[in-house]
């Protein structure tokens, strides 16, 4: 598997897991349970691989395009 492709695949899954879990806490307010406070920390984790991902596949085809032009 390409390097890229792995990478992807890993933001594509880790978006369904963040969006999974904001859901999730939306769910159980609208419920109108309260939950622990450390839930609404559990995002937070997805959220920065998400981030790292992203801006690794933004700046990517800036990349190419320097090593192709040289």
């Amino acid at each position: 598997m390409n390097w890229n492709n792995c990478i992807r695949q890993v933001h594509r899954w880790t978006s369904l897991v963040f969006a999974a879990v904001v859901s999730a806490i939306f769910a159980t307010l609208g419920i109108g349970k309260q939950p622990a406070e450390w839930v609404y920390f559990l995002p937070l984790f997805p959220l920065a691989i998400l981030l790292t991902t992203g801006l690794y596949m933004f700046v990517l085809p800036y990349l190419g395009r320097r090593h192709s032009a040289g």
